[in-house]
């Protein structure tokens, strides 16, 4: 019973407590990673490296001084910000990272992170119509229109994967990929890859990173929806943008990537083809299996980084467009013959 109520806790505690410097390091990650793509070296002088740049960054923010305009509807100005950073600190709390390291097992988890998703955007739709001010509020129009168009195909290519999985929970999906010993992007004779693809299109999209940056567009609307917002609260924001980066590489290393698991892991350590069963203790396979999913959320979370770097940013008419005439037409397709070749699979049942 101990063990029931401890882990989640250390785990709540966890999330809490490092997330906000982890999405720091992430902020240090993308300028090394763009100054690597630009022959560059990046920050390099707080500490060795600039290892320590994080730090002086939330120092730095914490230190600004705090403006709000005059005209702001202030009530609403203080909460847009935690309304961001809320929703992407609770999606985290129905991810597995291991089979021993989770704070819940919701049976309806994928829905939980979607929906949680959809809600944190109301932080940028409310800090910008706060903002009282015309280019947030521009930026928050824009980011409503993001989310209608690209909500749609990103939960199409769910319910793809979801038919594949044949349940909602994050745990028992990477549960049936290990029983079943094939990703589900491979299932069907590689029907589902497309769905894949698209979603995870749709959820760089939901993450407002170029190239599907309009709600910030700092070429067009100085920077957005948080053009007023100034110190911790525009730290905030910051924070909850780059978190969602790790949440989408989460949710996507969790459908896709079997999660914790290796290829050829088992329940009770690793089964080569041909080979002998290689058995692993618990105090291996705990930290094995944690290290192993973060590898794979930063592996997530630097091709996103390098997608924001390499692609310019679409017209307000080519990000619909995009939604509208490509993706979504693909998803609904793609959903037809998942459908028809699951029943078939099926024996026509």
């Amino acid at each position: 019973m101990l063990e029931f109520w401890l882990i989640p806790a250390v785990m709540m505690l966890v999330i809490v407590g490092l997330f906000p410097p982890i999405a720091g390091y992430i902020v240090l990650v993308e300028r090394k990673v763009l100054a690597d793509m630009q022959v560059r070296l990046g920050p390099m002088r707080v500490g060795p490296h600039g290892l320590l740049q994080p730090l002086a960054d939330a120092l730095k923010l914490l230190l600004k001084e705090d403006i709000i305009p005059r005209e702001a509807d202030k009530g609403i100005f203080y909460v847009a910000p935690i309304v961001s950073m809320f929703t992407a600190f609770v999606a985290f709390g129905v991810v597995p990272f291991s089979e021993r390291f989770r704070i819940a097992d919701v049976n309806v988890g994928l829905l939980v992170i979607s929906a949680l998703g959809s809600v944190g955007i109301l932080g940028i739709v409310l800090g910008g119509w706060s903002s009282n001010s015309h280019y947030p509020l521009l930026g928050a129009l824009r980011s409503s229109a993001q989310l209608v168009s690209y909500e749609l195909a990103m939960g199409l290519g769910l319910v793809c994967g979801v038919m594949s999985a044949g349940t909602l929970s994050m745990v028992q999906i990477v549960r049936n990929q290990q029983a079943q010993g094939l990703w589900f992007v491979f299932d069907n004779w590689g029907a589902m890859a497309p769905a894949f693809v698209i979603f995870f299109i749709a959820a760089v999209a939901e993450t407002n990173r170029s190239p599907f940056d309009l709600p910030e567009a700092e070429s067009e609307l100085i920077a957005g929806y948080f053009t007023e917002y100034s110190a911790m609260k525009l730290g905030l924001f910051m924070f909850s943008e780059f978190i969602q980066i790790a949440v989408v590489g989460a949710l996507y290393a969790t459908l896709v990537l079997v999660g914790s698991n290796l290829p050829f892991m088992t329940d009770a350590g690793f089964s080569l083809p041909g080979g002998p069963e290689i058995a692993l203790s618990q105090a291996v396979r705990v930290p094995l299996q944690l290290v192993t999913f973060l590898g794979k959320v930063a592996l997530l979370c630097v091709i996103q980084i390098q997608i924001r770097w390499t692609l310019p940013r679409f017209r307000y008419d080519q990000m619909l467009g995009l939604s509208w005439k490509m993706l979504l037409p693909l998803s609904l397709a793609n959903l037809a013959v998942t459908v028809v070749w699951m029943w078939l699979a099926g024996g026509g049942q």
